[in-house]
């Protein structure tokens, strides 16, 4: 049970002039790694993990606000906001969309079954820059012998992926990563396979496409 105390400040406990706010200094520093994003995550985080727990309710009621909705996963320790299903209601867009070119797509699909699979021999999911470049190279386009150029795409990619702290490079390599549990939140079971049949029947497009797709971040306004 929320308890107000921990979480609400007395009025004359201002934390600097001039504010008006109510909740804790740590309740706020969780809201704020919320918005800032990608993510909170309980190992990155620790101090900020138990806050979260502690105050679920008063920081959903403030997401709730800006028509945002706070995703927790205790098992994993990891929680991030998204767009809150808003229906007919025309709500302005605070998470900025990220543009996922096909090559993009292809690499989280394939990192989400790589963290399946280490998963499910409790193992830690790591990938290294070579093995994307050899498996996403299936898919370089019919004709194109322009490798260099694919391989500048590929790593336009990592870098995307690397951006949302989904890859998270590993100490003392420079080519090697983990992969974030947070992937799992994105896709479910269901829709990789559906996404797996549909790709695996576009090797080697004549063109590559985009879509709309949304990260969990909270990085910019749109």
């Amino acid at each position: 049970m929320l308890n107000a105390e921990d979480t609400e400040q007395e009025p004359d406990q201002a934390l600097y002039p001039g504010d008006s706010g109510e909740l804790s200094l740590d309740t706020r520093r969780v809201l704020v790694q919320l918005l800032a994003g990608p993510s909170l995550d309980g190992q990155r985080h620790s101090k900020l993990w138990p806050i979260l727990i502690r105050d679920e309710a008063a920081i959903r009621c403030r997401l709730s606000e800006l028509f945002l909705q706070l995703v927790i996963d205790r098992d994993l320790q990891v929680a991030f906001t998204r767009q809150a299903e808003t229906g007919d209601l025309e709500a302005p867009r605070l998470l900025r969309r990220a543009k996922l070119t096909f090559l993009d797509s292809i690499l989280l699909l394939h990192l989400r079954q790589r963290l399946t699979q280490a998963e499910a021999h409790g193992d830690r999911a790591v990938v290294s820059t070579d093995e994307i470049i050899e498996f996403l190279g299936v898919y370089q386009q019919a004709g194109n012998t322009d490798r260099a150029l694919f391989e500048k795409r590929i790593h336009a990619s990592i870098e995307k992926i690397k951006k949302h702290s989904i890859l998270r490079k590993i100490r003392a390599s420079e080519n090697r990563f983990e992969i974030s549990p947070t992937l799992k939140l994105l896709f479910s079971a269901e829709e990789i396979q559906a996404l797996t049949r549909i790709y695996h029947d576009m090797r080697a497009p004549e063109a590559s496409s985009e879509q709309d797709d949304e990260m969990p971040s909270g990085e910019g306004k749109g």
